[in-house]
């Protein structure tokens, strides 16, 4: 009954954690491309990786080229978005989760208008957590 508890705390402790992420990102997305998307989801995949998928994330002229059947100069200048932009989506994941970002990529699928930040973590024990 107590391990119980204690699993369901913790469920309960990764769910606010995962909703936090998810705002966070939402948060950055609004503060570095004037708007964010209106779904976000994050979890874990597998023990050192999250990726978090957010939804209706396009900017408008983003769609505007999309109707345009330019999906590669979306995927494009979101790719550069990433570079001038991935210290802050880290920064932000790091203090929420707690551990060392080892690396971080972003990915766009323009027709669906869907981005995924994706964050590889440093292995737990590695002396890379943060804070260390």
């Amino acid at each position: 009954m107590m391990a119980t508890r204690e699993r369901d705390r913790s469920g309960e402790h990764q769910q606010s954690m995962m909703a936090a992420v998810s705002s966070a990102l939402v948060a950055l997305h609004k503060e570095q491309f004037g708007r964010g998307p209106t779904k976000a989801r994050s979890h874990f995949a597998g023990p050192d990786a999250l990726v978090c998928v957010l939804e209706d994330a396009l900017l408008p002229a983003e769609r505007k080229l999309v109707a345009l059947g330019q999906q590669s100069s979306v995927r494009d200048a979101r790719g550069a978005f990433q570079v001038a932009t991935a210290d802050e989506f880290i920064a932000a994941v790091e203090q929420i989760v707690a551990r060392k970002v080892r690396a971080f990529a972003s990915a766009v699928d323009p027709d669906a208008d869907v981005v995924f930040e994706n964050f590889s973590f440093e292995p737990v024990g590695s002396n890379a957590d943060v804070g260390d």
